[in-house]
């Protein structure tokens, strides 16, 4: 732990000792509630705390990974030997002309609001999708008629060299759930996202529709990352897993939802291992009778 130790020292130089934790369980921060805990994870409270954060983390050679809210991410049990930087914190938001500057910690919902606030439309799509910005960007999260890829204007990362480095939005290689920053070793620092004047009540009951249908079709009340699994080309996710026979089912304490199969849920006490395993029967089901290949949303790191 000489290395560990090394380099809480270092960030205690440069951050609050409170926001450095040794040994902390990552069910406390991942939407799924579950996880083992990671070496050290660190809360940087600004860009500035960032970068120092992310020069000394590298250089104690120890495995580093960026996370946002944590509502796509499934740590395992074992935990995560390494630092894990959490850039919740960094969640700033203003208003320029019709665009929006933003930090990458602010919460999709927290962000339509925002938006709403300053009567521009065009993120309303986004006011139910869990999860940060950050989150949203690298994955080109998208809901109902929008997406990340609609609205953004550029990025700000920072580079491995530790160097800011601004990319407009159509050079970001946006596709289906993917974009350029799950290509490079890149920390997503701000986001201009460009939206339009529009009528505050019309913005706010598309958006109150939008949350109303998610509310009836999806297991909100219950802890998960969303939707589990990409959508296959040609195919609705949760038709397949219903029609191979998974409607309801569970291992552990990680269940099918049963109000939308493209759900794996912790119905209540759930290991990583629960759903992991829930995760592969259903894939290895859907890939028997269907001949599908089902790819998860979800995240996973951490130790076997």
């Amino acid at each position: 732990m000489n290395l560990i130790n090394n380099t809480i020292t270092k960030l205690k130089a440069v951050m609050a000792a409170e926001n450095i934790k040794e040994n902390e369980p990552m069910k406390n921060h991942t939407s799924f509630q579950v996880g083992g805990p990671a070496d050290l994870f660190v809360m940087p409270q600004s860009r500035d705390q960032l970068r120092a954060a992310l020069k000394i983390c590298k250089a104690s050679e120890k495995p580093v990974y960026i996370m946002g809210n944590g509502s796509n991410l499934i740590v395992r049990d074992n935990g995560y030997r390494g630092i894990i930087i959490n850039t919740k914190a960094l969640s700033q938001v203003k208003t320029v002309g019709e665009s929006l500057i933003a930090e990458p910690g602010i919460s999709l919902k927290d962000l339509a609001k925002f938006a709403l606030k300053e009567r521009l439309t065009g993120l309303e799509f986004a006011s139910g999708i869990p999860g940060s910005l950050g989150g949203a960007v690298t994955m080109n999260a998208g809901a109902y008629d929008g997406e990340m890829k609609g609205v953004i204007k550029s990025i700000t990362v920072i580079t491995e060299d530790g160097h800011l480095k601004t990319i407009p939005g159509d050079q970001c290689n946006f596709s289906y759930r993917t974009s350029i920053l799950q290509a490079h070793h890149w920390v997503l620092v701000s986001v201009e996202i460009a939206l339009k004047n529009g009528d505050y009540q019309a913005i706010e009951e598309k958006m109150r529709d939008l949350n109303a249908q998610r509310q009836a079709k999806q297991p909100l009340e219950y802890p998960s990352a969303g939707s589990t699994f990409r959508r296959p080309e040609g195919y609705y996710a949760g038709k397949l897993i219903q029609d191979a026979g998974f409607g309801g089912f569970s291992i552990g304490g990680a269940q099918v939802s049963e109000k939308h199969s493209g759900f794996v849920i912790n119905k209540g006490g759930a290991t990583a291992a629960d759903i992991l395993n829930l995760i592969g029967a259903i894939q290895a089901g859907v890939k028997e009778k269907f001949g599908v290949d089902l790819k998860t949303e979800v995240i996973v790191i951490g130790n076997e």
